[in-house]
């Protein structure tokens, strides 16, 4: 995974946009957050399982969700329904990643996803897509 800094463009804009990070390997998530903070204007905040992030979206109205698909207790289409289920969620985009993606459960859900491994500059691009 490389990126470069072709998205430092982006830090130019003020902004006060929160991802909600979903990861429970804990060196992608670190690698997520850091990559999203040092490369874009958006606060990143990571939590390792489904059930953080649900505790986590009763303090802050995250805008984006970036989840992985395999994760403890349940997994990231579980989390998606559950977060689509709260009305001041329904509208917050969501990006799934895993290294095994289930792909009628994404089609059937008009989500967007990202297989693992990913470019860092495909991620950087994708995220902007979704927040634009």
């Amino acid at each position: 995974m490389a990126y470069n800094n072709s998205h430092a463009s982006v830090k130019e804009r003020t902004t006060h946009k929160t991802i909600l990070v979903v990861e429970d390997d804990n060196s992608i998530g670190d690698l997520l957050v850091d990559v999203l903070s040092q490369e874009t204007p958006y606060k990143a905040v990571l939590v390792s399982d489904g059930f953080q992030a649900l505790k986590a979206v009763t303090t802050m109205k995250p805008s984006l969700f970036i989840t992985d698909y395999q994760l403890p207790y349940m997994d990231g289409i579980e989390l998606y329904d559950r977060l689509r289920a709260k009305k001041e969620l329904e509208d917050v985009p969501v990006l799934l990643i895993s290294a095994y993606l289930p792909i009628r459960e994404i089609q059937k859900r008009k989500l967007t996803s990202m297989s693992k491994p990913f470019e860092l500059d495909d991620l950087l691009d994708t995220v902007e897509r979704l927040l634009a």
